[in-house]
């Protein structure tokens, strides 16, 4: 059990941020079995360039540092904010002191995070053991991104832009508590304490003052995941709300409904069952911002949305009229 000391001044610091390298590094861990499985749909399209990626690049010295306990933190650090981009995570990683990288790269070959990873191969081993490291993980993880995460991480960031966009409602209207134990069972706001459920991670760890950075993931199931050791800064992982939906939606949109709606407004009533605004729905579905406003004016006209103002954004959701109609066009 790993426990975050919070006092008044750390809530005040503390704030919401996205990731990209963190879920790069969540989708190489499912991808190479240290993790869950990803979605049939989603292994089968990127599982032949994950392969082909191990053959051509360093990736075998990144995957020896990803474990689903645990690992060495510099491969995905902490992100500043929610405008993160790979740019900046990127420049992040090259920018690892070398001796931070050794140290923590030291901890998991003694299994100290994550167990006996059994890197046998000698070379991925010299690699790990180089002066370059650093920039041999982070050229590996370059390539990674373009070539497995990039197309999709539009959709990814959509889906996480709309989980803080309720989070952030939550705090506004219940408190800083109930948020924070919302965001996955097993998590507890004793006193001035926040108890996260980790399996090898058995210390209390003082915020300073600095605050926690709350960073929604869709790789990150089951459980949570967190930063709590120096020199980096605080934070916890989560799951992101529509997660489930994101992996569905390789799926076809169901004929009935595409038919009847066109297959466009038929995309945007099924992803509206949790809120969001337009420009999400642009980036999540991949449509110009333009069509999808003309395609939300006719299914609020028709009654199958309704919109309410977020501070300066304009949420739609479905009604309980698009609700029927699509769980009906679901089937049993």
């Amino acid at each position: 059990m790993l426990r975050f000391t919070a006092t008044t001044e750390d809530l005040l610091h503390s704030r919401f941020a996205l990731s990209p390298a963190f879920e790069l590094c969540g989708l190489l861990r499912r991808l190479s079995g240290r993790d869950a499985a990803l979605p049939a749909d989603w292994a089968a399209r990127l599982a032949p360039g994950f392969a082909r990626l191990r053959g051509e690049t360093h990736l075998d010295a990144v995957l020896a540092l990803q474990v689903s306990t645990a690992g060495a933190n510099f491969v995905a650090p902490p992100p500043r904010g929610l405008a993160q981009s790979w740019a900046d995570d990127l420049a992040a990683i090259r920018s690892t002191p070398v001796a931070v990288a050794r140290a923590e790269i030291d901890a998991v070959l003694r299994g100290r995070a994550g167990g006996d990873l059994g890197v046998r191969d000698p070379r991925v081993r010299e690699l790990l053991e180089s002066d370059g490291v650093v920039e041999t993980v982070a050229d590996a993880l370059d390539r990674a991104w373009h070539e497995l995460l990039a197309p999709d991480w539009p959709q990814l960031r959509a889906v996480c832009e709309r989980d803080v966009v309720h989070r952030v409602g939550v705090i506004g209207e219940r408190g800083w508590k109930e948020a924070v134990e919302g965001l996955q069972d097993g998590l507890a706001w004793q006193g001035q304490h926040l108890a996260v459920p980790l399996r090898r991670a058995y210390k209390d760890v003082s915020l300073a003052g600095q605050g926690l950075l709350l960073v929604p993931s869709v790789m990150v199931w089951p459980g949570v995941a967190a930063f709590h050791e120096e020199p980096w800064p605080k934070a916890l992982i989560y799951r992101a709300r529509g997660t489930a939906s994101l992996w569905e939606r390789a799926a076809p949109d169901p004929a009935a409904l595409a038919a009847l709606l066109g297959r466009s407004r038929a995309r945007l009533l099924v992803e509206l069952g949790a809120p969001a605004s337009t420009s999400q729905l642009a980036r999540s579905l991949v449509m110009a911002p333009g069509a999808v406003g003309d395609h939300l004016a006719v299914l609020l006209a028709s009654g199958l949305l309704a919109r309410t103002r977020s501070g300066r954004s304009v949420l739609y959701r479905r009604t309980a009229l698009g609700d029927a109609l699509v769980g009906g066009a679901a089937g049993p």
